[in-house]
């Protein structure tokens, strides 16, 4: 069993010990923090989100800083979703799915799913790796057409079109338009453009030290994360 400590943090101005703002370091990256409004799954802003900025620990920081130096060069600046997220939001999380009444994002964000499938599949849980610090949401923004690159699906969607083994292999890049077992999918097929381009994000990312999640495209953590077993509570703000 993984032992882990939840940290508090006075409740200053001042960004905590070892966390920068991260338009500090990247000051092209564009942020839209979903869980500071009120377009998220829950459908309400989330508890411990005082202001839409970005926090995460220096290390993840530049890291992160030097993906965004990757995709530049190919027309793209990064766009960040979540980034740290406080216990107090997971907390948030956990006491909107108590409640089978509250369906009210359902048809944006879960539509296949029952509210209660969210924690059978992994998709909430009780600790968010978000919490440590150096995980990061996040998509490629092309400078060129001022718009999002198509992904074939949205953040925080909860389904497995939100694979990145979705229509292809993203060990090899290679594109099949097949899922588990090159068995074609019976709905939301993504084309070979959006699963390359979940590939263009998901290799940058790897390349400079963040390892992916299996149920998210959009979703990285830091490699050697500087706090592997800590919970920190400070807002973001």
């Amino acid at each position: 069993m993984m032992n882990f400590s939840c940290v508090s943090n006075p409740p200053e101005d001042a960004v905590p010990d070892g966390f920068v703002h991260l338009e500090q370091v990247i000051p092209d990256a564009l942020l839209e923090i979903r869980y500071y409004s009120a377009y998220n799954f829950v459908g309400a802003r989330i508890d411990g989100y005082e202001r839409p900025t970005a926090l995460l620990t220096a290390e993840a920081a530049r890291a992160l800083k030097t993906v965004g130096d990757d995709v530049r060069v190919l027309g793209y600046r990064l766009k960040i979703y979540d980034a740290y997220r406080p216990q107090r939001a997971v907390t948030h999380f956990m006491n909107w799915a108590k409640d089978p009444s509250d369906t009210r994002m359902k048809a944006f964000f879960y539509p296949n799913l029952e509210k209660s499938d969210l924690f059978a599949r992994g998709y909430l849980v009780e600790h968010s790796g978000h919490s440590r610090g150096s995980t990061v949401d996040l998509t490629l923004f092309d400078m060129a057409s001022e718009q999002e690159i198509d992904m074939g699906g949205t953040f925080d969607w909860f389904g497995k079109e939100s694979h990145p083994d979705w229509c292809g292999n993203p060990e090899t890049g290679e594109y099949t338009g097949g899922f588990a077992g090159d068995t074609p999918p019976a709905s939301g097929k993504i084309n070979a453009v959006q699963f390359r381009n979940r590939m263009v994000l998901r290799q940058a990312m790897m390349r400079h030290g963040f390892r992916p999640l299996a149920e998210e495209w959009w979703h990285f953590t830091l490699e050697n994360e500087p706090y592997p077993n800590t919970y920190f509570t400070h807002p973001v703000k």
